[in-house]
């Protein structure tokens, strides 16, 4: 279910999925409802293009660390791969 920050109160939230477009982006927010997994999601700039870059904006979801591997099979089920924090930064 999607929650303001405030919800969080503070506590560490982790990258769970980049949306690129709306369209992937509202799907991916009705799994996580119908799933009832808290999330938090908004919009931040990305690198895109591939032989011209240029800034875009997608729709970040982070999560609390205890619903990672819930909300990462949530995704998965719905054939959204998850951010992958160790291929991401080398870990």
């Amino acid at each position: 279910m999607r929650c303001e920050l405030e919800f969080f109160k503070g506590a560490e939230l982790h990258l769970l999925y980049m949306a690129r477009r709306l369209r992937e982006a509202l799907a991916v927010e009705m799994l996580l409802s119908q799933a009832e997994v808290e999330y938090f999601v908004e919009p931040g700039p990305y690198q895109g293009g591939l032989i011209f870059t240029r800034e875009l904006t997608g729709a970040f979801f982070y999560v609390l660390p205890a619903d990672i591997p819930r909300a990462r099979e949530v995704l998965v089920r719905g054939r959204y791969k998850p951010y992958d924090e160790t291929v991401h930064h080398g870990a």
